[in-house]
């Protein structure tokens, strides 16, 4: 889709590095106190950077023609809305790239911290945070406790599956520096989808997640995962030798028929299924299941957008049957989710539409890092281990803060 109101800013010599110009751009829109998002697509290089004047809390079309970025929250509240980032200044990542501006011009403080930031200044970052301070962390018994009453739920009947989570909070160590933990997380996971995103107010959020909610493409194809099931990789251990357990199979083959079901919501009978495939995400080893279709050739111009509607909440982070799912996740979780496990990412930047869900993710403090994840509880869940596999879906990013727990 053309871009439109967008013009060049020329960059100096200093600037010919792709990826210190998006940190620039970075630390510029935290010292203006500007909502920014700083990301890498899976399986590229590119690190990608948008700052926006202000933000909006409706959500525009998937499909366009609004170029920017949506941040929002497993259930929008009141503390933790559904927030889109206009693209009011957009960098690419690209070797031959500019900045873009939009069409909202950025305070005049922006451009002058741009012109004088450097690596220097990078240890007096301060990040927002959000206005209700840290999240507590959740204690190993009352986890199991919370896990061994959903299961009993399930095996009463009640409902199908349902994915609790849970928390750890720790102290940011001394020297803890934002942009070379990003730089970090896109280095030890190259097919994951990298993300920092500060907005002030809400707060700042680091992550690597492995999936995807919704893709068009530049061709208009829709693409969404269904990814569950999780066992850790060993070092004889590969994707084509992994052996699933039957709890993992059902998991996964839950989140694939509530998949299927939107599209027949919709009365789309026309997409590709491929899988279900074991994949490599980070530490861990995961089923997924992916669909595709064509959307101007199946007739739904708004697919993308009208999947969105549908999916979110996924199986994958709320549960089968939904609704009753989603009341218990109200009922035994003591803890705000705010944006884990709700989804973001670029819209229409680049022609295309990006948006994952918000795993694999920590939650800072000006002094604090919080760390969220969950596991897929159904009849045959124990306490112990879904307790182990939130631990090993925590250290996918807890592992650059270490420091912390020392």
């Amino acid at each position: 889709m053309p871009q439109t109101n967008t013009t060049h800013i020329p960059l100096t010599s200093a600037d010919s590095l792709s990826e210190e110009t998006a940190f620039r751009i970075f630390r510029a829109a935290l010292a203006s106190n500007l909502p920014v998002a700083l990301w890498r697509l899976p399986g590229t290089k590119e690190v990608q950077v948008l700052v926006s004047a202000q933000v909006q809390q409706n959500l525009p079309p998937m499909e366009g023609p609004q170029r920017g970025f949506a941040f929002c929250p497993f259930q929008a509240t009141s503390s933790t809305p559904n927030t889109f980032l206009p693209a009011d200044l957009y960098f690419s990542g690209k070797a031959d790239a500019s900045p873009e501006k939009g069409e909202t011009e950025l305070p005049s403080c922006f451009w002058a911290y741009f012109e004088k930031t450097d690596e220097k200044q990078d240890a007096e970052l301060l990040w927002p945070s959000h206005p209700a301070g840290p999240v507590k962390s959740i204690a190993r018994d009352a986890f199991e406790q919370t896990v061994a009453t959903a299961v009993k739920a399930m095996q009463a009947g009640c409902l199908e599956k349902v994915v609790l989570s849970r928390t750890k909070t720790l102290p940011l160590f001394n020297g803890f520096d934002l942009l070379t933990a990003f730089a970090q997380l896109t280095r030890l996971y190259p097919t994951a989808f990298v993300s920092l995103v500060a907005i002030p107010g809400l707060g700042t959020w680091l992550g690597a997640t492995p999936e995807l909610l919704v893709q068009i493409d530049r061709h208009r194809v829709f693409r969404t995962v269904a990814l569950a099931g999780t066992q850790p990789i060993t070092d004889k251990l590969t994707p084509a030798d992994a052996i699933w357990r039957q709890k993992e199979i059902e998991e996964q083959a839950l989140v694939q028929r509530y998949v299927v079901s939107c599209f027949r919501h919709l009365r789309l009978r026309e997409y590709v299924e491929m899988g279900p495939r074991t994949i490599i995400a980070g530490n861990l080893l995961h089923l997924r299941t992916d669909f595709s279709a064509a959307m101007d050739e199946v007739g739904f111009p708004k697919l993308g957008t009208q999947m969105l509607e549908l999916l979110h909440p996924t199986s994958a982070v709320g549960g089968m049957p939904k609704a009753a799912a989603l009341q218990m996740i109200g009922q035994l979780e003591v803890h705000d989710r705010r944006y884990y496990s709700g989804f973001m990412g670029p819209v229409q930047l680049g022609q295309e539409t990006n948006l994952f869900v918000n795993l694999r993710c920590v939650e800072l403090g000006q002094d604090t890092v919080t760390a969220y994840a969950g596991a897929g509880m159904t009849a045959d869940s124990v306490p112990a281990k879904e307790w182990v596999e939130t631990e090993l879906k925590m250290q996918t990013v807890l592992r650059l803060f270490q420091a912390s727990e020392s």
